[in-house]
């Protein structure tokens, strides 16, 4: 196995036709060494193209190539025969995914100690000031009854604030709910590369029109969920249900394993 990008000559491993592709994955699972090499050696483009969208992390891409790998390796024993996709449309979650876990599970919030005293400090202040000014005091009456600089303490209150999810409810009512999720929009300058293009249209075809327009209108042409629900005359919560009912759809299909719907 290639231990650094530094190393690879991709031009040795040609691209493969679907049928060698599917001939190799059958061989493979059937316990082929051979064959599962050579769709390794074959597909080591697909995971250098993909490690290129992490390089920015503070992490080595010869370190986010091998985790790459061990999705594709994942993707080759785990394909679906039945499914009817190409193997590029099933791997790309797969190693995108296996990816993600790595920098999630690797890279904790961690609070320096002297953030955490301090915020000690700041709260002992506000309940002491609260109960003798008889309201809640301003950053800077604490800062002054500590001796702190107010730059200092709202960086360390900052530091210790648990991070939002974006799966956080905004609105709840006897129906579905409403998350920081639903109203964000996609990054202007997001432009996903020509295997993931082709992957998402693979998937996009096989849902209902109406998940199919929802998809289309919320992460191609960057509506949020407000906006969407105006133009097809629906309740956001409506637009929200299709929505998640769609991304469902595709993680049945493409079979994630940790289930989440990024990308």
């Amino acid at each position: 196995m290639i231990q650094r990008l530094t190393e690879m000559n991709l031009p040795r491993f040609p691209l493969l036709s679907d049928e060698e592709m599917m001939n190799l994955l059958h061989r493979a699972q059937e316990g082929d060494v051979d064959a599962r090499e050579r769709l390794i050696n074959c597909n080591l483009k697909l995971i250098f193209n993909l490690v290129q969208r992490f390089s920015h992390r503070g992490y080595e891409l010869e370190d986010l190539f091998q985790i790459g790998t061990i999705g594709l390796i994942k993707a080759i024993d785990k394909f679906d025969f039945t499914y009817g996709v190409k193997f590029s449309t099933y791997a790309v979650p797969m190693i995108i995914g296996e990816i993600r876990r790595f920098l999630r599970d690797d890279h904790p919030v961690k609070v320096p100690r002297s953030y955490k005293e301090l915020v000690y400090k700041v709260n002992k202040s506000r309940e002491f000031l609260s109960a003798s000014l008889g309201r809640e005091p301003t950053i800077g009456e604490i800062s002054e009854n500590i001796g702190v600089e107010r730059e200092d303490i709202v960086s360390a209150l900052e530091a210790v604030q648990s991070p939002t999810s974006i799966y956080d409810t905004l609105y709840q009512d006897d129906s579905d709910p409403i998350y920081i999720l639903d109203q964000l929009t996609i990054e202007k300058d997001f432009e996903p590369s020509w295997f993931e293009k082709i992957a998402l249209k693979e998937v996009l075809d096989k849902l209902p029109e109406r998940e199919q327009r929802v998809l289309m209108m919320r992460f191609y042409e960057d509506k949020t969920q407000s906006e969407i629900a105006a133009l097809l005359n629906l309740s956001q919560v409506q637009i929200s249900r299709i929505e998640r009912a769609a991304l469902h759809h595709i993680r049945q299909f493409l079979h994630e394993p940790d289930g989440s719907a990024d990308t």
